[in-house]
């Protein structure tokens, strides 16, 4: 593998010519909430419980233009944020993006993930989203930052996956061959990419894919260059994205998109290959899963430095004895009708509802001050609502409430 310096500065040059991602700059906080990035609801899809602190550091490495930086520092109100890129170019428009937008001061740093070492202290949260693909050593730069990573702390990751940007490599390099020796001018790869594809028949494989999936975002020369042109990438597959995991020494927490890996999605009518399926191991699952589905295009997890303290509800007398709290990624309450963490619409019950009522609220920002509300445990609410403990571990696992064990 080709580790040179020059692909690194082949990475800077293009995003300094096409900062990415190309969102837009507001006056007002981020759209949406991406429970991903906030420490909260992260730590309690990685544990089954709400973290014990919430003034915690965050790394955003790889942060672009600031999109994911933006949230971090929105969605985590006690924490310190750290956010590094190698474009001085795209840094910039991540500072003006989190200025404009009222966020409090990140520490911006124009650096690489390899140098990660050069940060003082460890992290609670690192985040590298679309990043260690575009590194020439990925298994470098992963155990860079787990160097970083805090005892306890959580990393999340997102990477792609080879199999469903088939169409897409075919591209990369139909345009890398049309440009010769005009390669790394990126501008001019654009514009070979857009040519071609507007050349090619409409009942072209690659044409139908583009206008399938990402035919929107690629109206942006900034997204298409960094879909077709980008000068370094590297694709995986389950048995090279869990060696560079192993690398890592970080433990597995699972991926953020689970309904992804559920084979009941894709062979739920064939209930005797279900049962067949019980003998793999969870890796052979995952393999099987991705080979049914060439959609995948990427993969996004969460690591864990231990010891990472995980619960898991089975103890009725635990469960009784906790302490709930109303997750911030659930939107649209109170109401019968809610949306989840990943905008799914939820039918709440009539007692499911007002369990919810007697859960506490989510913490108000420091700067709002208010009076601290009085916490129930899960066996006081249910003293007065007609529910079971099956129920309220159905309610936990759509990320809806938070657990503070309590004392038995």
């Amino acid at each position: 593998m080709n580790t040179t310096p020059d692909i690194s500065a082949a990475v800077r040059r293009l995003y300094d010519t096409f900062p990415f991602p190309p969102d837009p700059l507001s006056d007002e906080p981020p759209p949406g909430y991406n429970w991903r990035w906030s420490w909260p609801d992260a730590y309690n899809f990685c544990t089954g419980q709400k973290p014990p602190k919430l003034d915690i550091r965050i790394l955003d490495a790889g942060c672009g233009t600031g999109s994911s930086t933006d949230y971090l520092i929105h969605l985590n109100p006690e924490a310190s944020v750290t956010a590094i890129d190698l474009s001085s170019g795209a840094l910039k428009v991540a500072q003006e993006r989190c200025r404009r937008s009222g966020a409090r001061e990140a520490d911006f740093r124009h650096l690489s993930i390899y140098d990660a070492a050069e940060l003082d202290g460890e992290f609670d949260l690192i985040n590298c989203v679309g990043v260690l693909h575009h590194l020439p050593d990925p298994i470098r730069g992963i155990q860079a930052l787990a160097a970083k990573l805090a005892e306890g702390g959580l990393m999340h990751i997102f990477v792609y996956s080879q199999l469903g940007r088939w169409e897409i490599q075919l591209m990369q390099r139909a345009i890398a061959l049309l440009q010769g020796p005009q390669k790394g001018d990126y501008a001019d790869g654009v514009k070979v990419g857009r040519q071609i594809f507007a050349s090619l028949p409409e009942n072209n494989r690659l044409v139908k894919y583009e206008k399938q999936r990402w035919a929107g975002e690629n109206q942006r020369d900034e997204c298409f260059a960094d879909m077709y042109v980008h000068p370094q990438e590297i694709d995986y597959n389950i048995e090279t994205l869990f060696e560079l995991i192993d690398a890592s020494g970080l433990e597995f927490l699972g991926f953020s998109n689970p309904g992804y890996w559920q084979l009941e999605r894709l062979l739920g009518k064939a209930p005797e290959l279900i049962e067949r399926a019980r003998g793999l191991t969870e890796r052979e699952l995952y393999r099987l899963i991705e080979l049914l589905d060439t959609e995948i295009t990427h993969y996004e997890f969460f690591l864990g430095k231990k010891p990472v303290n995980k619960v898991d509800w089975s103890d009725d007398k635990a469960l009784l004895a906790a302490i709930p709290e109303l997750s911030g990624c659930m939107h649209g309450w109170p109401s019968q009708q809610v949306f989840d963490c990943n905008y799914q619409l939820i039918d709440l019950s009539s007692a499911e509802f007002e369990f919810l009522e007697g859960c506490s609220p989510p913490p108000a920002p420091p700067c709002q001050g208010g009076e601290k509300e009085v916490q129930k445990t899960v066996g006081e609410i249910l003293a007065d609502v007609e529910m079971g403990l099956d129920e309220v571990r159905s309610i936990l696992s759509k990320q809806l409430i938070l657990l503070t064990p309590g004392k038995i």
